[in-house]
């Protein structure tokens, strides 16, 4: 198949969709041609803020011999049905998570793009961070010993502080509240971070998971949220995502024979001894963002293999833990 070139957006109800666009536009490789969405409003306002041409005709847009992949932000529930189509009409696709709902659709995508050659790609961006580098890389050292439990945790205040002043109901769009496009809510969006880093350190699949989601909002999804995982082997993992405090972004992860712990403030990677003694360590460079892996592997003709086995991962636990919320707290 051919290499990125040219990309559309296919959906503007993501608030990362203009991010994506703007990626297009900065990488050297790639040139933004248009915006679709079924909302004409919302797709026309992100394309005229990128000087691109809307379009609310999707088999038109895919049908385009000048679109060689395109990115998806669109709501959570479309993924399945706009990444589908898109991998059918021969364009490689770069998505927001969750790749899609359930496990089966997400492995169905995957499939579908192996099949097919394409690139497929799933935002995943902190995966390749210099403080998931460095902590990753920790880890297999030995330093921390036998590892006995990691914590994560993301927050920022999108459901309840707006960016301007007088904004009430906070900044993130009330459509990120609604269950029937969203999904689900602090944990399924940005609780999604804090998932892959931790199954990352501990590992893909726990015993068990228990979850606790809130709403100090009242909207129709959970806007803070707890989840625990408990492995076999006695580690323990907790999961921490709300829309309802400040910015904040930690992680904590200890072993019998010491600690390394990670703060945003500074960004300040630490590592502690059980005999007291405490190591600031070299937080390296960030490794290159998913999207220009994206670009890369469509490039090469390669796959994502990690990238796509993280994502499925990612949506295992999502669906394990939304369903412990609503069975009384343990999957």
């Amino acid at each position: 198949m051919a290499p990125v070139s040219t990309v559309a957006v296919l959906g503007a109800w993501h608030v990362h969709a203009r991010d994506y666009a703007r990626a297009a536009l900065a990488h050297p490789d790639t040139t933004l041609v248009a915006v679709w969405d079924h909302d004409e409003d919302l797709g026309r306002r992100l394309a005229d803020e990128l000087g691109v041409e809307f379009t609310d005709d999707l088999d038109a847009l895919l049908a385009r011999e000048d679109v060689d992949a395109v990115t998806v932000t669109t709501e959570t529930t479309a993924h399945t049905d706009v990444i589908g189509r898109a991998l059918a009409a021969g364009k490689h696709v770069f998505t927001e998570k969750l790749l899609a709902p359930t496990v089966a659709e997400c492995e169905a995508l995957v499939a579908q793009a192996d099949a097919a050659g394409l690139a497929l790609v799933v935002s995943l961006p902190r995966l390749s961070a210099g403080y998931t580098l460095a902590v990753r890389d920790t880890i297999a050292a030995g330093s921390l010993g036998r590892l006995t439990y990691a914590r994560v945790r993301l927050s920022h205040d999108g459901a309840v502080h707006g960016r301007d002043p007088g904004q009430e109901g906070g900044w993130l769009p009330e459509r990120f509240f609604d269950p029937a496009v969203a999904v689900g809510g602090a944990l399924t969006d940005l609780g999604c971070h804090p998932v892959y880093l931790t199954q990352l350190f501990l590992g893909d699949a726990p015993a068990t998971v228990r979850a606790v989601y809130a709403s100090v909002t009242g909207r129709g999804v959970e806007d803070h949220a707890v989840v625990s995982l408990g492995y076999a082997d006695g580690r323990i993992g907790v999961v921490e995502a709300g829309f309802v405090s400040d910015d904040a972004f930690t992680i904590d992860v200890h072993g019998t024979e010491g600690s390394v712990h990670f703060t945003q403030d500074g960004d300040r990677l630490v590592l502690r001894r059980p005999d007291g003694s405490v190591e600031d360590l070299v937080v390296p460079d960030d490794g290159p963002d998913a999207f220009s892996q994206w670009v890369t592997h469509a490039g090469a003709g390669t796959q994502a293999s990690e990238n796509l086995h993280r994502a499925v991962e990612l949506t295992r636990l999502v669906e394990r833990s939304n369903a412990a919320a609503q069975e009384g707290g343990v999957r």
